[in-house]
């Protein structure tokens, strides 16, 4: 890859790392501060905050992985180094995209109508069901992480341990597919869970105007107005996931590519744009944020321009 492909990548993944730092950071930032002063925290905000630092965590080894693999490609390719690097990008990754889908499962049973007896077990028991998904997803990750060291203790016993294992020393689109699919096959399963709410609430705004025609009713009521809402929101994040998802998938599929690395560094740039993006998302669709990212601006405007902030 030529030096000034390389040095876009980097520049759009300090780009990147630097609005998703800010974003997940205000997210966290925010919620703290009124958890403190109110001392009792919602559901949802506790979702945002988990979700927030996970997103930082996975911004900061991203971009500690691109420039160890920059300023030191030799030495990040060891056995040791692979196994740290990929170790620790999957639980932060894992906790990330986990807590994303909650949020999901989330704004569906709070927003959805349905009479169906399990739909309204859940609806009433939110918190139970945030809990038990979470505990799910412990279990697929000691799964994953156990797969994943498996694969890379068997690759190193191979070519005679730490010492002397690398890993492009041979064959490496076998070992990188191993890696890549592992992570992919895990990350579908929230994957899926998310496409599967959206399409459940679709069906649920469906069948909400249906009732509201019959009923000679106008079109635009409370629930209504939360349907479109949630859905616009879950839009935009399903775009991104799925864009994350896929550069998963790319790698994959391109993986005896992978020498050249021009593939892998698109994916990558294209998959941070998810953990760093959807923070704005978050930031715009939920009230208390937005507000207090308005006011951040009109505090940052009066520094500058000497205008009075507006009222509370």
């Amino acid at each position: 890859m030529s030096s000034v492909t390389q040095n876009t990548f980097s520049v759009i993944l300090c780009v990147e790392f630097i609005t998703g730092s800010l974003g997940n950071g205000f997210i966290a930032l925010v919620n703290c501060v009124d958890w403190v002063k109110r001392r009792k925290i919602s559901l949802v905000d506790q979702i945002l905050t988990a979700l927030a630092l996970s997103r930082i965590g996975v911004l900061w080894l991203s971009l500690l992985n691109w420039w160890v693999s920059v300023l030191y490609p030799v030495q990040s390719r060891t056995g040791e180094m692979v196994k740290r690097i990929y170790v620790s990008w999957t639980i932060t990754n894992h906790f990330s995209i986990w807590f994303a889908t909650s949020l999901c499962i989330f704004y569906f049973l709070k927003i959805a109508n349905f009479s169906n007896s399990i739909f309204l077990y859940l609806k009433w028991r939110i918190e139970k069901v945030v809990s038990v998904t979470l505990l799910i997803s412990l279990f697929l990750l000691c799964l994953n992480i156990v797969l994943l060291n498996t694969y890379i203790d068997v690759w190193i016993d191979r070519y005679k341990g730490n010492r002397t294992f690398h890993y492009s020393s041979r064959n490496p689109s076998v070992f990188s597919t191993l890696l890549l699919f592992t992570n992919t096959m895990f990350t579908f399963i929230p994957f899926t869970v998310s496409v599967t709410t959206f399409l459940l609430l679709i069906f649920s705004l469906w069948k909400h105007l249906k009732k509201m025609q019959h009923n000679a009713r106008g079109l635009r009521d409370t629930s209504t107005t939360a349907h479109v809402k949630a859905l616009q929101t879950v839009i935009i994040f399903l775009l991104l996931y799925t864009t994350y998802f896929l550069s998963f998938l790319v790698q994959v599929w391109s993986s005896e590519f992978l020498e050249k690395s021009l593939i892998v560094s698109f994916c990558q740039t294209a998959g941070i744009a998810f953990p760093s993006g959807h923070s704005y998302v978050l930031i715009v669709g939920n009230s208390k944020l937005k507000k207090a990212c308005l006011l951040v601006l009109w505090w940052l405007r009066c520094r500058f321009k000497d205008v009075e902030p507006p009222g509370p």
